[in-house]
């Protein structure tokens, strides 16, 4: 289907469904349609949808949306009896009670939240990954943690990085509670100038903000507390992300 106005879809979750403010729906809205934050993009967006420097979308006026194919596979098969649908919140029509999904949305694309006294953030995961977990556990549905993470090795970020260890995973596979840590991606180069090296950041840790990343080492450099950098560059675009950070012609990448 063709791209709608935003504010249009706003309008009609607000009115059908969802009467609180316009801006939650339209935020919602704009992080499904950000593949740095979504493992699966559930919106496909037209237009400015913000970005991995925490720049701010455009104004729902401005910009246009559409389902993405694999967010319809949440809704197939909907008008089949398939779910139950309940009163919306004025009683002029009937909504899914859940939708009949495809798609282990929960899963691959996690979930952050917190309520009165608790807390959740589940990060998200490889789809073809889960998919033979689920297979697994439906031939056997006493199958172990163990068993399971022969299939699911451990969450799949859509910024990517390199996670530390495999003890933090297995925690919170068995218990709910584990810490992951996510590194940065880099290698080290030869910069222009002979003699000297540089190291190229090509992939964060997810949710990290890469301007303010810049802005930290920079800072860090100025306070002098890291040695070495003599200059530091943001090179990213729509290849990719990309930051260079030049060395001194004594300095070490390791050490930096």
């Amino acid at each position: 289907s063709p791209h709608k106005k935003s504010a249009r879809i706003v309008g009609e979750v607000l009115g059908k469904y969802h009467p609180h403010g316009d801006t939650s729906v339209y935020e919602a809205m704009v992080r499904m349609a950000q593949d740095f934050s979504m493992r699966y993009m559930l919106v496909d967006g037209q237009g400015n949808f913000g970005s991995v420097d925490n720049d701010p979308p455009a104004a729902m006026r401005y910009t246009e949306a559409r389902l993405t194919r694999i967010a319809e596979e949440m809704l197939v098969d909907i008008d089949k009896d398939t779910v139950n649908f309940m009163p919306n919140f004025d009683d002029s029509l009937k909504e899914p009670v859940v939708l009949p999904t495809r798609l282990p949305n929960l899963l691959v694309n996690g979930s952050s939240g917190i309520a009165v006294g608790m807390a959740t953030n589940i990060p998200p995961h490889n789809l073809g990954e889960v998919c033979d977990a689920i297979s697994c556990l439906i031939d056997d549905p006493e199958a172990t943690i163990d068993e399971l993470t022969q299939f699911i090795k451990g969450p799949d970020f859509p910024t990517a990085g390199i996670i530390l260890g495999q003890e933090g995973i297995k925690n919170a596979y068995a218990t709910g509670h584990g810490r992951i840590v996510v590194r940065a991606r880099a290698h080290v180069g030869d910069a222009s100038e002979v003699g000297r090296r540089q190291i190229v950041v090509t992939e964060l840790p997810y949710q990290v903000n890469k301007a303010a990343l810049v802005e930290k080492i920079a800072e860090l450099v100025k306070n002098k507390k890291i040695s070495g950098i003599s200059e530091l560059r943001d090179e990213s675009d729509r290849q990719g992300m990309r930051i260079v950070i030049e060395l001194r012609k004594e300095a070490q990448p390791q050490q930096v």
